[in-house]
């Protein structure tokens, strides 16, 4: 089975709604997008078939995968704390509701539920 890379995540976040004003000096985030939920709950694990079996069975590659997608070595997933790090990276840049606490929690004690979450996100961002 082979397992395709990620498309990199986009650096602005899907807006539905147009920009009314220029975005400024004094005020940059005029026309950021508002957060929003993950659009999959961190057990929804089987929703992507493809991601839950990598995850379930080499959730070491998934994890590489996901950092190369945030635009990060592949052996980030190997420095402790790192995917913590990932995961409020991409929740920031796609405006997902959350904190690190919450982020922390879910990569410590469910890390391959976090790592499919994060890379059903990243497979279908907007």
């Amino acid at each position: 089975m082979a397992f395709r890379s990620f498309p990199a995540v986009p650096s602005q976040p899907c807006t539905t709604q147009p920009c009314t004003t220029q975005p400024s000096a004094s005020n940059p985030s005029s026309c950021r997008a508002p957060y929003r939920d993950w659009k999959s709950d961190l057990t929804d694990c089987c929703v992507d078939k493809q991601i839950c079996i990598c995850g379930t069975f080499a959730p070491c590659v998934l994890a590489c995968q996901v950092a190369t997608g945030l635009g990060e070595c592949c052996c980030l997933p190997l420095l402790p704390g790192a995917m913590v790090a990932a995961r409020t990276a991409l929740r920031e840049q796609l405006r997902i509701e959350g904190d690190v606490c919450r982020d922390w929690l879910a990569t410590c004690c469910c890390c391959p539920c976090a790592m499919c979450q994060m890379a059903r996100e990243m497979k279908n961002p907007c």
